[in-house]
């Protein structure tokens, strides 16, 4: 069994360290907030800072919510690199921007230690099933020695390149969700102001062509009004900057990204930014003056 710390127990990392535990690894865990009672309880160990998970495990992995907060719990004074010693692995599995990744990984790769960007999707429900969808990128030998770990928390797990290829890998799926999100939540109020029951229009399109987890999972948080974050509104706004930021410096054109993060800025002013990414129909709601509802 491995010796594996874990920074950041939030609605994300703590059910995935619970995963590790449950499978008999040995938890060095530090969080801003302190870890869960219920991993301690299962014999995890708490540790004062980044540093001091570093120095007692051999593959640390950080699940925090942005570029600053990655680069805090890595480089500031106590954070992971002041514990480092030769030949150890550093997993970020947040979600942050691909440039800064490669500038991460180079800073650690100069303590002979190797680095992984290892964004997921699946939300908390994925991550309290063990079913993310894992996006690495890096050095393919870290990848298989950490590919037993990743394999206790997600099913579709891909090597897709070198550092900074899975944080690029996912703004691209975070691009993709937000349209689809966009058009379930445009398409069911279609629906409900035309006067057909949006619950059973949403049956009928799950056996079609349009049929897609997105519509599964968030068309039903729309009709039932469940907005209880599994992924927070403002966390896919700064993945949707993240795209927006890479389409300027790369000279490409997103028209479709821009407008739904308008949709999401929307739902932020509004006082919804804590609320589910699914919660962005009330944005359309509010210009619609229409409400999705189970009939």
């Amino acid at each position: 069994m491995s010796k594996v710390g874990f920074i950041g127990l939030g609605i994300m990392g703590a059910p995935m360290a619970a995963n590790l535990l449950a499978a008999g690894h040995e938890l060095f865990l530090h969080d801003i907030k302190g870890p869960p009672a219920t991993l301690l309880d299962g014999g995890a160990t708490v540790c004062a800072s980044g540093a001091d998970v570093a120095k007692r495990a051999d593959i640390i992995i950080v699940m925090v919510p942005d570029t600053p907060h990655v680069e805090a719990a890595l480089f500031a004074e106590n954070g992971v690199a002041a514990g480092l010693t030769r030949g150890k692995i550093v997993v970020d599995m947040s979600s942050i921007s691909p440039i800064a990744t490669k500038g991460f990984a180079k800073k650690i790769n100069k303590l002979d230690c190797q680095y992984l960007d290892a964004p997921v999707s699946g939300g908390e429900v994925g991550a309290k099933a063990a079913s993310l969808t894992i996006m690495v990128g890096g050095p393919e030998e870290a990848f298989n020695t950490v590919k037993p770990l990743f394999e206790l928390m997600g099913k579709n797990i891909t090597l897709v390149g070198g550092n900074g290829d899975g944080q690029t890998t996912k703004v691209a799926n975070q691009i993709i969700v937000a349209l689809n999100i966009q058009a379930v939540a445009e398409a069911l109020l279609f629906a409900s102001k035309a006067g057909a029951d949006p619950s059973k229009v949403r049956q009928a399109l799950m056996g079609g062509f349009a049929s897609s987890r997105i519509l599964e999972v968030h068309g039903e948080r729309m009709l039932k009004r469940t907005f209880n974050p599994g992924f927070r509104i403002e966390l896919h706004q700064k993945d949707l900057n993240l795209a927006l930021q890479g389409a300027k410096a790369l000279g490409v054109s997103l028209p479709n990204t821009a407008a739904v993060q308008e949709l999401m800025n929307a739902c932020a002013a509004n006082g919804m930014s804590g609320l589910d990414h699914s919660a962005l129909c009330q944005a359309i709601e509010l210009m619609s003056n229409h409400k999705i509802a189970e009939q």
